[in-house]
């Protein structure tokens, strides 16, 4: 059964997405997705296992509810894709028939963890960046721009402009995002396990969306798209299947303070789950 809660142009759908949006969101309302679906490699998402039977029955899955993303989109409307590697070369062959993919990108981030030892292991994640109508669709260059670090920094000369002048010290980004994944004990952390950082989204939403435009995020985790749409001036829906991740969405989106007679608070169990233990050898050592 879906639940609904609303509050100030921001709406949390506890529920199936595939359900949600094919029954809850109007066709053509939606200026913005976002969509980071778990990637089929096996991410416990609070006992919930991110697994299909086989590779071919994921990408079944997400063509399902791509074509209900699609269907939403408004004429104008922008499409934000996040997936593995690995199933990404069939999720964009496949959206590549029914959008304009204007960017492949890259986001970059480093790793200090465990890496592979017996092939070359991950160090990124794709993004493809679609649009319904290549000559209608929204971009705002001035909202991301970026250091300029070729030329601007040492003040060269761009000569072959009809006036030299001095390169620009600001650019918009390239397609390699290198953003900071969130970590425990960062400021943002919350209790998931593919938790999208604020930078990352901050960069889509403002640069493909206007204040008032509607974003949607079919799969919210933490519902770090839709705070950061509120926090720049965006209405936003999210779904969500997980009863956790959607208290989550409830508290940082300021839409209930109790949830069933329980204070919504960040869980302090998090940092002493995963740092305590390590401060305990070091307590112990003689």
């Amino acid at each position: 059964m879906t639940r609904v809660f609303e509050k100030d142009g921001h709406t949390i759908y506890w529920g199936d997405a595939l359900q949600i949006l094919s029954d809850e969101i109007p066709d053509a309302s939606v200026d913005l997705v976002f969509a980071d679906p778990p990637y089929n490699i096996g991410k416990d998402f609070n006992g919930r296992k991110d697994r299909w039977a086989s590779d071919g029955e994921y990408c079944e899955w997400c063509y399902r509810w791509l074509d209900l993303c699609v269907r939403k989109l408004k004429p104008t409307g922008s499409l934000y894709l996040m997936a593995a590697t690995q199933n990404m070369p069939h999720l964009d062959i496949y959206l590549s028939k029914k959008l304009h993919i204007l960017s492949r990108i890259v986001w970059f981030y480093d790793s200090s963890g465990v890496q592979a030892k017996r092939y070359f292991g991950s160090l990124y994640e794709p993004i493809l960046f679609c649009v319904k109508d290549k000559k209608r669709y929204t971009f705002n260059t001035d909202d991301i721009l970026v250091e300029a670090k070729t030329g601007a920094e040492r003040r060269l000369i761009d000569y072959r402009k009809a006036v030299p002048s001095v390169y620009n010290t600001k650019k918009v980004p390239g397609n390699v995002w290198e953003i900071p994944r969130v970590r425990y004990r960062m400021d943002e952390y919350e209790n998931h396990p593919t938790q999208k950082p604020v930078a990352l989204l901050e960069r889509i939403i403002l640069a493909s969306s206007n204040p008032g435009d509607l974003v949607l995020d079919p799969f919210s985790g933490t519902f770090t798209t839709s705070a950061v749409a509120k926090k720049w001036g965006r209405e936003s829906v999210g779904i969500e299947i997980e009863e956790e991740y959607v208290k989550i969405g409830l508290r940082r989106l300021e839409i209930l303070a109790c949830y069933n007679g329980e204070e919504l608070r960040r869980d302090p169990r998090t940092f002493e789950k995963k740092i305590a233990p390590t401060q305990q050898r070091l307590l112990e050592r003689p």
